[in-house]
């Protein structure tokens, strides 16, 4: 059977498994939400089958593929939960000094997904790492219903500092260059952010997906370049995205071609380049970027370049 696309479902579907994911609802609160959409033979339990990840499906690297090698780490958070484990993967070939990446995982602890997310790193030429929030209760459990009820369980303030020295842990060690990047997905996203605002220079480059922003403030504390990715139909994510234009404060924000449905909303007295057209690894100019909104400068100034708004 063809795997159905998000798109293949009604927006309200979607929605109401968004809200199972985060916790909101339970199985049975989906499943009694969207018995009004199943048609022609298509039940509730069958569309929430659908939408779960298939892991299998999306593994890209497999873990015994021969140009990597893989292995688990334990690294020391006194400050924190004691330990948090860590799944490092590297080259099989890697140099004697590499740039390094941290995958942060959502609010389900190290699912396979994640996992196969740090191989891919390390086949692209990366040392990547991907910790376990959920070390303290023995890790991801499997399963990820029973990882997200165990994701509540753990102390979020204690979870933040684990994963904060896991990503100092990885920049520090004899086979980094120093030069460390982060990548998070949903509260991993968030993770990445306040990772931006907590190491400062520290940390090189952040690609937050739909994670949490930090607040108006923390943005003036963040180094790095940030390539944010948002979910257009995400209001709680979309709506902070405004403050977070900011956050190169003074650089140029480099933005890939292809057509974005934003309001960008400039507050910094600063002056920012605004540059588009990028190819996806931000290497060369490609094609040129339109933006789907408005473009408003409430101080500073900001030079666009490439860029087209309607």
């Amino acid at each position: 059977m063809e795997r159905k696309k998000a798109s293949d479902f009604p927006q309200e579907v979607l929605d109401l498994f968004d809200e199972y994911v985060h916790g909101g609802i339970s199985r049975r609160d989906f499943v009694d939400g969207a018995q009004k959409f199943a048609v022609g033979g298509l039940t509730a339990a069958a569309m929430f089958e659908m939408l779960k990840p298939n892991y299998a499906l999306a593994m890209q690297v497999q873990p015994t593929d021969p140009t990597i090698k893989v292995e688990k780490v334990s690294i020391n958070s006194p400050q924190g939960n004691g330990k948090i484990d860590g799944y490092l993967v590297k080259p099989a070939n890697a140099p004697a000094k590499s740039p390094v990446v941290i995958v942060i995982h959502e609010n389900r602890g190290r699912n396979p997904y994640i996992e196969d997310v740090t191989r891919r790193f390390a086949k692209a030429g990366f040392i990547a790492m991907s910790p376990d929030g959920l070390t303290s209760l023995g890790g991801y459990p499997g399963d990820d219903e029973k990882g997200g009820a165990m994701f509540s369980q753990v102390d979020g303030a204690k979870m933040r500092e684990d994963l904060y020295q896991a990503a100092e842990w990885l920049r520090t060690q004899p086979f980094s260059n120093g030069k460390l990047g982060a990548v998070g997905f949903c509260f991993g996203g968030g993770i990445t952010n306040q990772l931006a605002v907590r190491m400062g220079a520290n940390l090189a480059a952040g690609v937050p997906y739909y994670g949490g922003q930090p607040t108006g403030d923390d943005v003036k504390k963040i180094k790095a370049p940030i390539n944010a990715q948002n979910g257009e139909m995400d209001p709680r994510i979309t709506g902070g995205s405004a403050a977070y234009a900011a956050a190169l404060t003074g650089q140029t924000i480099e933005v890939q071609a292809g057509t974005y449905a934003e309001n960008l909303v400039f507050g910094n007295s600063v002056s920012i380049r605004l540059m588009g057209g990028y190819d996806p690894a931000f290497s060369v100019i490609t094609g040129s970027t339109l933006v789907s909104g408005s473009i408003m400068i409430n101080a500073g100034s900001v030079v666009v370049d490439n860029v087209a708004v309607q």
